[in-house]
């Protein structure tokens, strides 16, 4: 069986949040960072281009059926092998080498998570439609990441949650049955992906309360 590794939850707050993100209090008011498109050589970059994509908004809506966690990004338009008709797996409140269960949904006391990714060209924002507790978790820009590098941060729903270009992250992970929040990311949208179970045959867990 695939190996389970449990990662730590914190209380998201802007000094432990501290080179991942911060926290929002308005979305309306908020900035994405956009990273300038990086130089092949030594020839830099002209000034005011290789940025210029912007950021595209849309709701990011996630929902449990039975053990299996579903999201869906409507702030961009793309596919991606682990993704089916629109919508991916975020993860699984049991080990997913079980039987799961496929219908009944209870509230998760765990969460694992299979698959990871970072966004080069720009940060992102994910901000709670209802005032409900979620969980997102994160790790250092880094392309040799271990499963050991990531946290999972706990967040109220008072606010929302920015992370910062180039971290690692897989959505957001509600708590109870279904959660939608507003969402706002670089519009290029350029993603490196890494499935921590064909890569370190693990998954990464983490506890649903603090």
């Amino acid at each position: 069986m695939t190996k389970e590794i449990e990662i730590p939850l914190v209380k998201a707050t802007n000094e432990n949040l501290k080179g991942y993100g911060y926290l929002i209090d308005s979305f309306e008011n908020s900035d994405i960072e956009i990273v300038t498109w990086p130089k092949q050589g030594w020839r830099d970059i002209e000034e005011g281009t290789g940025n210029e994509g912007g950021t595209t908004e849309g709701s990011f809506d996630t929902w449990w059926q039975g053990d299996v966690l579903y999201g869906q990004n409507n702030a961009v338009q793309h596919k991606s092998d682990y993704e089916v008709d629109g919508k991916y797996i975020l993860g699984y409140a049991n080990n997913p080498d079980q039987d799961l269960q496929k219908d009944k949904y209870s509230d998760p006391t765990k969460i694992f998570l299979w698959h990871a990714n970072y966004h080069p060209d720009g940060g992102q924002l994910f901000f709670p439609a209802e005032n409900k507790p979620f969980i997102c978790p994160l790790a250092l820009p880094t392309d040799d990441i271990e499963p050991e590098h990531f946290k999972a941060f706990y967040c109220d729903g008072s606010k929302g949650l920015y992370i910062h270009p180039n971290i690692w992250h897989e959505g957001v992970f509600p708590v109870k049955e279904k959660q939608s929040f507003h969402g706002k990311q670089g519009k290029v949208h350029a993603r490196v992906s890494i499935d921590l179970k064909e890569e370190f045959n693990k998954y990464i867990y983490f506890k649903t309360a603090i």
